[in-house]
């Protein structure tokens, strides 16, 4: 079983080796994989098979230390970082969804047929492309209500107001309730 760990490397030079695979591990961790934290267990574990070797550690013991340190860490770091992902999600309403049914007012003409999609709005502080699914163009000034994202636009929809109704103009039918009045201190 030695011979075929060794790869037929002197003893000697194995925590050499070590240290050049966490090297190499480490830098593609920092400038390939953008810190995803896949090579980085593998590295640190490296780099203590490199200080067991120093130590005149058996090329099957380095191995050990390399392979199940790595997983271990691995492990480790895969379940610290499920956890902080699970901890530190996103709200509801964060970023561009959070613009789903707020109202805007149109600054430049919306066509439904403006394949250059010119449309923008104004909404809470904050122009934004907009585009439309209904069969009429909307005007600068028109209020409308975001009813969804499409990529980096929003889609838009005007908002129909209903006309006004006029307030009663007959008294009600049935009188108020008569008020409960209090005891006064003669009743006693």
């Amino acid at each position: 079983m030695a011979g075929v760990l060794d790869l037929g490397i002197d003893l000697d030079v194995w925590p050499w080796v070590w240290i050049g695979v966490a090297v190499l591990f480490a830098f593609i961790e920092l400038t390939v994989l953008a810190g995803s934290f896949v090579l980085l267990p593998f590295a640190v574990s490296a780099f203590f098979a490199a200080l067991a070797g120093f130590y005149d550690a058996s090329v099957e013991v380095q191995w050990g230390i390399f392979f199940f340190g790595g997983a271990a860490l691995w492990v480790a770091f895969w379940k610290y970082s499920k956890r902080f992902a699970d901890d530190n999600t996103m709200p509801a309403g964060v970023g561009a969804d959070r613009l789903v049914g707020a109202e805007a007012i149109v600054t430049i003409d919306i066509d439904p047929n403006d394949t250059e999609r010119r449309g923008r709005v104004k909404v809470m502080g904050e122009e934004w492309g907009a585009l439309t699914g209904g069969d009429r163009a909307l005007r600068t000034g028109t209020k409308v209500h975001i009813s969804s994202m499409n990529g980096t636009r929003v889609m838009v929809e005007p908002i129909v107001l209903s006309p006004p109704t006029d307030p009663p103009v007959t008294p009600p039918v049935a009188p108020p309730p008569a008020r409960p009045t209090a005891p006064s201190s003669e009743d006693s």
